[in-house]
């Protein structure tokens, strides 16, 4: 079995797991934005999420030879070792349901701002948290300032979310009286933008160009969920409970790893964090299997209602959400690897991959674009102290004897 052992290794696990923790996001929010129904998307998302996990456990967790105290992958699977089992299948499936909130809030409040919620309720609850399981490994005066700065971070987000909702706003506005009869009539209006003009905002002159009033409404036309005219309040409700969600997941897999509160059996090894994110995995794909199977026939906000036949035959954008479901895989499985490292308190500094998600926003989905000075000077700002965040908690990891 391969173990990260040095600091170095650890920061390089959390370093690339949040490049692909940021950027799966935004293939789940291009496809949605394309018109695909995200009961199809996330049930591909999550066959290639379970198939990254068996991947780790059969490379990573095989390396090696085993031994009593750590062993290998296969050998651990046949071991009495159901407690730590099943805090680690409770961090699944809490996963789960976080992930498939995310799905449905991303269309409500956006890409960046969706994250940036959920990613400090998780640092607040998820890393304080760790960092009492831990046994305080991480050095205190470093980890708690970097709280504060993820917190600041997270106001100045609220703040673009608001002046960027103004900026909108006024340019729906702008648009013409024929194309507005109190609320947005969309279906009065010209098909003029191609789906990969939406995202990429690289559209002909003649199209509506991103950050225009007529490209988002012409966005809300083609989009699976439709939000215009819907209550804000339905998205970050569904933030909060995502955020609640995902600050559990990383605490269940700790006590599924280190068995801080004795559940294992006397001469019982711990679960490696290979097979602790085996069946962490598993759990996490049987309830995304049964909630979205579940939604295309019974759909939720709105939404068509489809079939598992529908579903088979549509391949449109399919392996986009393959390649979504092996990034959170990977991603979580390098995550958990620093974690048992470093702490997972510092691990918790992935959280800060709202910055990677912003930037995919604003080069993918045109955010931001034509928005006020006010706007870009908050983003900016945003950005530099989410950089910060991710630097003083990775500055606080320790080292676990």
């Amino acid at each position: 079995m391969y173990v990260v052992e040095s600091k170095g290794g650890a920061i390089a696990c959390m370093l690339l797991a949040l490049v692909f923790l940021g950027t799966w996001p935004a293939l789940l929010t291009l496809l949605e934005r394309r018109g695909r129904l995200p009961q199809h998307t996330y049930l591909d998302y999550s066959i290639t999420n379970l198939l990254a996990a068996i991947i780790i456990a059969l490379t990573f967790g095989e390396i090696g030879k085993s031994t009593p105290e750590m062993p290998n992958f296969l050998v651990q699977l046949a071991q009495d070792n159901w407690p730590s089992v099943l805090f680690a299948m409770v961090g699944g499936v809490v996963l789960s349901l976080g992930n498939l909130s995310t799905q449905y809030a991303w269309a409500f409040v956006g890409l960046s701002v969706t994250e940036v919620i959920t990613a400090s309720i998780t640092v607040v609850i998820g890393t304080t948290l760790n960092y009492f399981l831990d046994d305080r490994i991480n050095r205190a005066e470093i980890l708690f300032p970097g709280v504060g700065c993820f917190l600041i971070a997270v106001c100045l987000a609220s703040a673009v979310h608001s002046s960027n909702a103004a900026d909108n706003e006024a340019k729906l506005e702008s648009l013409s009286s024929d194309q507005k009869e109190g609320e947005l009539d969309i279906s009065t209006l010209p098909d003029k933008v191609k789906s990969e003009d939406l995202e990429g905002g690289h559209v002909p002159s003649e199209k509506a160009k991103a950050g225009t009033g007529e490209f988002l409404v012409q966005l809300e036309k083609r989009r699976a969920i439709k939000v215009f005219g819907k209550s804000t309040f339905i998205g970050l409700a569904i933030c909060f409970f995502a955020g609640v969600c995902f600050s559990l997941f990383s605490p269940a897999f700790n006590l599924a790893t280190n068995d801080q509160w004795h559940t294992l059996k006397e001469g019982v090894p711990h679960l490696v964090v290979y097979t602790a994110f085996f069946y962490f995995s598993l759990s996490c794909f049987v309830i995304a299997i049964i909630l979205n199977v579940t939604f295309l026939y019974y759909p939720v906000l709105d939404l068509p209602r489809s079939s598992f036949k529908a579903y088979v035959n549509d391949w449109n954008g399919r392996g986009w959400a393959f390649l979504a479901g092996l990034l959170c895989g990977f991603g979580n499985g390098l995550q958990f690897m620093g974690g048992q490292a470093a702490g997972y308190a510092a691990a918790d500094a992935v959280q800060a991959l709202p910055l990677v998600s912003t930037f995919w926003g604003i080069l993918l989905f045109g955010e931001y674009r034509k928005s006020s000075r006010r706007t870009y000077i908050l983003l900016v700002s945003m950005l530099f102290m989410f950089i910060v965040a991710v630097a003083v908690l990775m500055a606080s990891s320790g080292h676990r004897k």
